[in-house]
């Protein structure tokens, strides 16, 4: 099938691997515009989408909006049967999503209708959820709305990061899309609406989540570090009002009676802090400001505790 991909982080080039590889013609990629780095901003780095296009001869577009028509004009050149998107970033007008005569599909990585939005794989693991997987779903005017066309299932492990499920769920979600795309091209694909009862959303990640309440449970939180590493990370001024990011923890079998947040004691398996439910928590990775990220023994080296 002739196809037209859009996508921009990492989570999309599975799905951009799999087409390639199952022989569709991918005839166009468009993707965000390549973001400055470095110290002065002057060096622009590719997208991982846009790195996968070019290393498979694929042209790759990157407008800064699709509402001025011209995105709509390149389209029509292209004339592509389907519309694959995948964590590209942006909102496809209506104009846009009524081109393709196969109409255009989203690889959503979380089961809707739960989890629309920016960020449902942190918010997966942030809120402890046992399970996970991967939607594909006709797009639609609204946002994450679209008809479910199929669903791929993979639980979280009490302790993985929000790293490790979404190398898991790209994967899934490249598969998946192969299957999908099949039976759209064969015109068996059954899609079912999403139940408007069962929707919740997964708003963006920023710095304001970052602070942890030690008033909660030993598992919340430790779920909360697992879910925001590396980005934006937690963060605790326990250690004498130094702010220090947190990146692993351990939920313990000990508990204890006393005020929450405070430091139990540590040493080379980790900081132990007492939570709001009477467990105990050891941090078992964090950075302080303006040092590298470390385990909790070095990181007692340099700040033994009072």
């Amino acid at each position: 099938m002739r196809i037209v991909f859009m996508g921009t982080p990492d989570f999309a080039v599975p799905s951009l691997e799999a087409l390639v590889k199952a022989g569709h013609e991918v005839c166009g990629v468009f993707s965000q515009p390549d973001k400055p780095v470095g110290r002065h901003q002057n060096k622009l780095q590719p997208t991982p989408v846009k790195v996968c296009a070019q290393a498979h001869g694929i042209p790759v577009y990157q407008p800064r909006t699709l509402r001025d028509g011209e995105a709509l004009a390149l389209l029509k050149e292209l004339a592509p049967q389907l519309i694959v998107v995948a964590a590209y970033g942006k909102v496809l007008p209506d104009e846009i999503l009524a081109l393709p005569p196969k109409g255009c599909v989203n690889v959503h990585s979380s089961l809707l209708p739960k989890y629309r939005g920016a960020a449902p794989i942190n918010w997966a693991v942030v809120n402890g959820d046992e399970e996970t997987g991967v939607t594909i779903m006709d797009m639609a005017h609204e946002l994450d709305a679209g008809d479910i066309i199929a669903q791929v299932r993979t639980p979280i492990g009490p302790d993985e990061l929000v790293g490790e499920v979404h190398d898991r769920l790209a994967a899934l979600g490249g598969e998946l899309l192969v299957r999908v795309v099949e039976d759209i091209a064969r015109g068996t694909a059954v899609r079912t609406p999403q139940d408007p009862a069962q929707v919740t959303y997964a708003p963006m990640l920023s710095r304001a989540l970052s602070p942890i309440d030690w008033t909660q449970s030993a598992r919340s939180i430790h779920n909360k570090i697992r879910g925001l590493n590396p980005w934006p990370a937690t963060s605790t001024d326990i250690f004498g009002g130094e702010g220090v990011k947190v990146f692993r923890s351990q939920v313990t079998e000990k508990t204890k009676e006393g005020t929450p947040g405070t430091v139990l004691g540590g040493g080379n398996e980790g900081i132990e802090v007492l939570c709001g439910d009477g467990r105990v928590l050891r941090i078992l990775e964090l950075q302080a400001p303006g040092a590298r990220r470390m385990s909790a023994g070095d990181y007692l080296r340099g700040h033994p505790l009072a």
